[in-house]
């Protein structure tokens, strides 16, 4: 298990910490895995998910870190989203 992964999980959990984020979404890393979020925090797992969001690991460091916006990110090809848009667009508020 990838200590990136682990380190990511912990952010997500710091920003969905007091959010009301009650789905389900899943974070796939083009080759080092996947951390998924639901009502119980972030982990490093590859459960099903409402909805999956897919990028490369600098893609998906710029958004964790703030330096690129999920939305932009997903409209400049660079975040694809397979599943319930509405769940990813939450999703998208609480980690901006």
């Amino acid at each position: 298990m990838s200590e990136t992964l682990e380190q990511a999980a912990a952010a997500m959990n710091e920003k969905l910490s007091g959010s009301d984020f009650d789905a389900s979404a899943k974070f796939e890393i083009e080759g080092m895995g996947a951390i998924v979020l639901d009502g119980d925090g972030a982990r490093v797992s590859d459960d099903e998910a409402d909805v999956t969001m897919s990028a490369d690991a600098e893609t998906f460091q710029a958004i964790l870190t703030g330096d690129i916006n999920p939305t932009s990110a997903f409209m400049s090809g660079k975040l694809t989203i397979d599943g319930d848009m509405g769940t990813a667009m939450k999703l998208a508020s609480v980690l901006a």
